[in-house]
């Protein structure tokens, strides 16, 4: 199935100061998610942002700080266990979540197994997902792709979400492909 831009939300998981630097590939991460979170704001897509024990591991790395996300902080591994995210993500009522953030093998995959449980069609983008180990990281794929999440790459996300060329969203997305 399709990523399309008016049934999906993107959530972005803990991607916090104290974290993204014990995480393989961390640069590659943020430029990645950041990539997302411009293309989700250029097409309407929603952004939720979480941020687990933000007094221990911190707030937000500042490369990602939007005014366009909704930040829920948390103490669940899952998203969907946490009372406020679970809301606030059952109240934009799309049917898709596209996922990207840290760690791959605890919280993201943790988030996911939740939001197939309950129906949601599940996009991990696994060139915008880390953890600490690459074992970690292959682990989180392949349960994930059990689970029936779909493993997708930020470039998919975003042509799926455009969906066409020739738009201004198609022209103003390609200085963040190229």
């Amino acid at each position: 199935m399709l990523i399309r831009a008016d049934d999906s939300a993107l959530v972005v998981i803990d991607m916090q100061e104290r974290l993204v630097p014990a995480m393989l590939a961390p640069a590659r991460t943020i430029r990645n998610t950041r990539t997302l979170m411009t293309g989700a704001v250029e097409m309407g897509v929603p952004i939720v942002m979480t941020e687990q024990y933000p007094q221990g591991l911190g707030h937000t790395v500042p490369e990602l700080r939007t005014n366009d996300a909704t930040i829920v902080p948390k103490m669940h591994f899952s998203c969907m266990e946490e009372p406020a995210f679970a809301d606030a993500f059952r109240a934009l009522g799309r049917r898709q979540a596209v996922l990207a953030g840290m760690e791959a093998h605890i919280c993201v995959v943790q988030t996911a197994a939740s939001m197939i449980e309950e129906g949601f069609e599940v996009f991990v983008v696994s060139d915008a997902t880390a953890s600490r180990t690459m074992e970690s990281e292959a682990a989180c794929i392949a349960r994930l792709n059990a689970y029936g999440a779909g493993i997708v790459t930020t470039e998919m996300v975003i042509f799926e979400w455009l969906g066409r060329a020739g738009t201004p969203q198609f022209k103003k997305m390609l200085q963040f492909i190229k």
